[in-house]
């Protein structure tokens, strides 16, 4: 009796696959691969972005800390006012 709701549409040379959710393992292998996966691709990336974000948090904190101190009034030009 007609097309089933969700193949309302043939479309020629397209194959499409599905698994059922309930067929699915959402987290195979995560322990005993997962967490060493992680650790080996941070041993292999940390060298290359951490220097870059601490040079640039130097350069933060020193900009800053220059700000701060250059806008503050010498207290030695004024000792003499009254």
């Amino acid at each position: 009796m007609g097309i089933h709701f969700g193949n309302l549409q043939r479309m020629r040379h397209v194959i499409t696959y599905s698994l059922s959710p309930f067929e699915q393992r959402a987290f195979p292998n995560y322990f005993s691969k997962g967490l060493l996966n992680v650790w080996r691709r941070f041993n292999s990336q940390v060298f290359r972005v951490a220097p870059p974000f601490i040079i640039a948090y130097l350069v933060y904190s020193w900009g800053t800390e220059e700000f701060e101190r250059l806008k503050r009034k010498n207290p030695a030009d004024y000792e003499n006012d009254e």
